[in-house]
């Protein structure tokens, strides 16, 4: 399963958090990880394995929006910063905009994206 990471500015740190916290899970070889460009940077630094895309702000959401469309992307885990205003904030509504055209589950913030991980690790 291809999981998308994606965290603004002031959420990498709390993204970093939450994928150590879930570490167990999102290192089996089933879960592939995907993420923009400093997002993924992090999680590389703390371990994991996850395909880059380009950053946020460069094209990066539309990238993953793209592979949601195709298919490949089958959750969204993306903390939102919600007392920061952001420049791609229509690429941000695009990549929403297309999880929910297509089915595919998204969380915006850490509760709902632990919700979703405990779901899949149930299976």
């Amino acid at each position: 399963m291809e999981i998308a990471i994606i965290a603004h500015d002031g959420k990498k740190a709390d993204m970093v958090q939450f994928l150590n916290k879930n570490r167990a899970l999102l290192l089996h070889e089933n879960i592939k990880l995907i993420a923009t460009g400093t997002t993924g940077s992090r999680a590389e630094a703390g371990g994991f394995k996850v395909k880059k895309m380009l950053s946020g702000p460069l094209g990066g959401d539309a990238q993953i929006a793209a592979r949601v469309a195709e298919g490949k992307t089958k959750m969204v885990l993306f903390f939102k910063d919600p007392m920061s205003n952001h420049p791609h904030e229509v690429d941000i509504n695009m990549l929403i905009r297309v999880c929910d055209v297509h089915n595919v589950p998204l969380a915006t913030n850490e509760a709902t994206a632990q919700l979703l991980l405990n779901a899949i690790a149930i299976q």
